[in-house]
C-alpha cells in the first residue's frame, strides 16, 4: 500500500493510517483505523529521536510510556479516551478516541457566542472532567478552547489531549522547552513553577471568559507584555464586557482567575459545584446542548496542536512525580 498523502508511512503498530487531519508542534495528527477492531482513531506523533540518543533516548521512551499510561487510565464520559502508546521504527505515538465534532475555538468570536446558559453547563462538565483527572494524579497543563469538543446535537462535551502536552514536555526536560498555548496558562505555569490541578482551573477560567466575552482576559503586543499581565495584573471583571453576565458567574470567573493558586476553586469538584449553583438562575431545559450553536466553516477534524507553542522555560512537574 502507498503511504498516506502527507505522511510517510501508512500504518503505525496496529493502526492502518487513513488519511493526514493536520500538522503541529509536535508532530502529525493522523486518522487510523485499528486493524483487527476496524475502530478510528485519531493517532498523535512524536519523533522521540529527533530529541535524543543514546541512554537519553532510551529514558526519554520509558517516560514517555509512563506518561501515556498514566493518561490513559482515565475513564470519564467527557474525556477523550486514549487506546493506547506505542512506538514504531522511531516514531513514537498516541491513539485517542476520535471524537466528530466542533471544538470550541470557533465559538470564541462575537459573532458565534454561545449562550450564557450552555457556556455554564460546559464548564461545568469540563471542571468535573477535570477533578475525575487530578484524582488520578494526571494534570492536563493545556485547557483552551481548541482542546474542548462539542457535538450540540449529540449532547456531547470531550476534553482532549490528556496528557499530550506534558508528555510532549516530559520528552524536552534536557533542552528545558516547555509545550503549551501561552494565553490560557496560569501564571505559576509561565513562572516555570511546579503545577498542580489549579493550575488547569484557571486555564479553564480562562476559556470560560473568552467564550463569555469575546475577548481574552489578558492580551498585549509583544510575548513579553502578554506573560507579565498574565503573571502580575488582575483580570479584568467579565461584566464590563458582558453585563448581562450575572454577578454569581461573574464571582466564579473571578476566584478561577486568581493569581495565587490557593486563592482558586481548591478543585475541579469545587468549581464544578460553584457553577451548578450559577445554572439554577436559569430553567434546566437551557443547560443541555439541544440547539446548534450559530454555524462556524470548520472541519470535525480539528489539528489541536496547531495553536501550541514552545516556551524556554523549566518546569519541574510531570504526571509520573510523586
Amino acid at each position: 500500500m502507498a503511504a498516506v498523502s502527507g505522511f510517510e508511512r501508512d500504518r503505525l503498530g496496529r493502526y492502518r493510517i487513513e488519511r493526514l487531519l493536520g500538522r503541529g508542534a509536535m508532530g502529525e495528527v493522523l486518522l487510523g483505523r485499528d486493524a483487527d477492531t476496524g475502530r478510528l482513531a485519531a493517532i498523535k506523533t512524536l519523533s522521540l529521536s529527533d530529541e535524543f540518543s543514546g541512554d537519553e533516548l532510551i529514558e526519554a521512551r520509558a517516560r514517555f510510556i509512563r506518561e501515556a499510561d498514566a493518561a490513559r487510565r482515565l475513564q470519564h464520559p467527557d474525556i477523550v479516551a486514549i487506546y493506547d502508546a506505542g512506538q514504531d521504527d522511531g516514531l513514537a505515538y498516541i491513539a485517542m478516541e476520535y471524537v466528530a465534532g466542533l471544538d470550541l475555538q470557533r465559538y470564541t468570536h462575537a459573532g458565534h457566542r454561545l449562550s450564557l446558559p450552555l457556556v455554564v453547563h460546559i464548564g461545568w462538565r469540563v471542571a468535573n472532567a477535570l477533578a475525575h483527572a487530578h484524582s488520578q494524579g494526571v494534570i492536563h497543563r493545556d485547557i483552551k478552547p481548541a482542546n474542548v469538543m462539542i457535538n450540540v446535537s449529540a449532547g456531547v462535551v470531550k476534553v482532549t489531549d490528556f496528557g499530550v502536552a506534558h508528555i510532549a514536555d516530559a520528552c524536552r526536560t534536557r533542552t528545558g522547552m516547555v509545550l503549551g498555548t501561552p494565553t490560557y496558562m496560569s501564571p505559576e505555569q509561565l513562572s516555570g513553577q511546579r503545577i498542580d490541578g489549579r493550575s488547569d482551573l484557571y486555564s479553564l477560567g480562562v476559556m470560560l471568559f473568552q467564550l463569555l466575552t469575546g475577548a481574552l482576559p489578558h492580551h498585549g503586543e509583544s510575548m513579553a507584555r502578554l506573560m507579565y499581565g498574565i503573571v502580575n495584573e488582575r483580570a479584568p471583571d467579565v461584566r464590563t464586557l458582558r453585563p448581562e453576565v450575572p454577578p454569581a458567574l461573574a464571582s466564579v470567573l473571578a476566584q478561577a482567575l486568581a493569581k495565587p493558586p490557593e486563592a482558586r476553586h481548591a478543585n475541579g469538584l469545587q468549581l464544578a459545584q460553584a457553577l451548578d449553583a450559577v445554572a439554577a438562575l436559569w430553567p434546566a431545559r437551557s443547560l443541555i446542548l439541544s440547539e446548534e450553536p450559530a454555524p462556524a466553516v470548520a472541519t470535525p477534524e480539528v489539528d489541536a496542536f496547531a495553536s501550541t507553542v514552545k516556551l524556554s522555560r523549566p518546569d519541574s512537574g510531570h504526571n509520573s512525580s510523586p
